[in-house]
């Protein structure tokens, strides 16, 4: 297996070709906030958390999907960088209904970790209050559309893990969601094998326990 040697935020680091800049970043000790990216799934880059920035680029590139290459010069902590990800987490919460204190992820939610680590302490953008279900048609679990970020953590898992595609992503633009099986109801959807590894990997309060089994 090759090596390559790259620059990041000023010290040079060797890693196995083949590496992404965030795997780089992190064997550094250097750490690049995400919220789609997950250990033991693919990486599809769906956030815009982890950009940054290499020189050559005119746009900021996603770490988790970027590969590692002979001489590339990144930077992970610009305060255009800075300026990005605090308007992602902005709105992800806006686009949303995020309201911390009545959400059982409140204390356990990466969303809430990353408005803390982005200085977010309000929004600038208005908030949209959009109207969205929530499914707890499943004997043990819950699906809340107010909590879900559109990360895929669960679609990937449930496929490339699990191997049973329960979820998949549904409809456009503003009106895109998770779905189950043929956008049923969870708890109809046959497929389905109720390990909980979705809700496992779930980063908000969008899919939970609803009990004891």
């Amino acid at each position: 297996m090759g090596v390559c040697t790259l620059r990041i935020d000023g010290t040079d680091i060797a890693v196995a070709t083949g590496t992404t800049v965030l795997a780089a970043a992190r064997q550094a000790g250097l750490r690049i906030p995400t919220l789609c990216q997950h250990d033991g799934i693919s990486a599809v880059g769906a956030c815009r958390l982890c950009v940054v920035e290499i020189e050559g680029h005119d746009r900021p590139m996603a770490a988790c999907v970027t590969q590692a290459t002979e001489g590339l010069q990144i930077r992970t902590n610009s305060p255009r960088l800075q300026e990005i990800r605090r308007t992602v987490v902005e709105m992800l919460f806006t686009e949303g209904n995020h309201v911390c204190a009545v959400c059982i992820a409140n204390g356990d939610c990466e969303l809430q970790d990353l408005a803390v680590a982005v200085g977010m302490d309000h929004s600038r953008l208005p908030y949209r209050f959009p109207q969205r279900s929530v499914d707890l048609s499943h004997p043990r679990f819950g699906l809340d559309h107010n909590r879900c970020v559109l990360c895929t953590r669960c679609v990937r898992v449930c496929d490339e893990v699990e191997g049973a595609h329960v979820w998949d992503v549904g409809w456009r633009g503003e009106h895109c969601r998770i779905i189950a099986g043929l956008d049923q109801p969870w708890g109809e959807v046959e497929s389905c094998t109720h390990c909980g590894k979705c809700v496992q990997v779930c980063p908000t309060g969008a899919l939970f326990p609803q009990g004891e089994p």
